[in-house]
């Protein structure tokens, strides 16, 4: 099967799509950084794929999604598991233990820099271009300038749990464009979504009992219950749904634009919910972010050099 046209520019809808992808991923660092006060890291990465499965099953069945049966095609969620999940969730929750969160969102938000290297060697449709470059420099800046200097004064202070993000960052972005492959075989999102968290799962699940032993570790708390539901709820089964249907038809680079747009959300739902403060570095952070994001679509600025012209 031949697979579709990837869209260099984004449709409104798949800007909307990304958009919300942004707002249920933002509360993955919360989730985590409440669990891992009281979980190892590799428990909240069992517990969140193993109860995400579970509920993509559900959701499949109810949608009359079919998952794919040939043992290639699971050999291929297996590696994307590995790649997308197992790795850098472990990554990512380990480091949450060791450096502040807004450091950690700065480091992840390296994704679409790696993204565009990686896409550009790998794919036909994804190369690198000078606007787009640009644009994720820009986009860059403005998560750094947002989530502030404060973020930054600890770094170097735990170098092995400051490069953690940054690996996992390398992995999102082979992942990003290793799941392209999917969108060839006719699967649903939905089919997709639950057969690679399925293959995480039956990963995850020896290395925690190996390693973690987490059948001896005293009761989580209602609070990390809850976080632990969200995690897999949100974080996990939305947000792999939409995922996987962004990616089929926006591309790697455009999909991992989401690393940018989570810290936004972040600070914006804090503002909304927690009542907590907007400064100016955060205005400024967005505006440079949103620039960014519109150098590397392209369309405005196509538009203004033809009307200057």
């Amino acid at each position: 099967m031949t697979p579709p046209p990837i869209n260099r520019h984004m449709s409104p809808v798949e800007w909307g799509l990304l958009v919300f992808l942004a707002i249920v991923w933002g509360g993955s660092y919360f989730y985590v950084g409440i669990a891992v006060k009281e979980l190892p890291p590799l428990t909240i990465v069992a517990v969140r794929v193993i109860l995400g499965a579970a509920l993509l099953y559900l959701v499949a069945r109810a949608a009359g999604a079919r998952l794919p049966r040939a043992a290639s095609i699971w050999g291929s969620f297996f590696v994307m598991g590995l790649l997308n999940n197992v790795i850098p969730f472990s990554l990512i929750a380990w480091s949450q233990g060791h450096v502040e969160s807004g450091l950690a969102a700065i480091l992840n938000a390296t994704t679409p820099l790696f993204t565009v290297i990686v896409a550009h060697f790998m794919t036909h449709d994804e190369k690198m271009t000078p606007a787009r470059v640009a644009g994720l420099v820009v986009g860059f800046a403005g998560v750094v300038v947002m989530i502030g200097p404060d973020a930054l004064a600890g770094a170097g202070s735990d170098l092995l749990a400051e490069l953690a993000p940054l690996l996992a960052s390398v992995f999102y972005a082979v992942s990003g464009v290793y799941g392209r492959r999917f969108s060839r075989l006719g699967l649903k999102p939905i089919a997709t979504a639950t057969s690679q968290v399925t293959a995480s799962a039956v990963m995850m699940l020896p290395l925690a009992l190996v390693f973690d032993a987490p059948w001896t570790l005293p009761a989580p708390s209602f609070n990390v219950v809850l976080a632990l539901i969200g995690l897999a709820a949100l974080s996990t089964t939305l947000g792999y749904v939409l995922f996987y249907r962004i990616l089929a038809s926006a591309g790697a680079v455009n999909l991992l634009l989401v690393t940018f747009l989570v810290p936004v959300s972040a600070i914006i739902l804090g503002a909304l919910i927690l009542d907590e403060h907007l400064a100016l570095n955060h205005f400024a952070g967005m505006a440079l972010i949103g620039l960014g994001l519109a150098g590397i679509d392209g369309r405005v600025f196509n538009l203004l050099w033809r009307k200057a012209a």
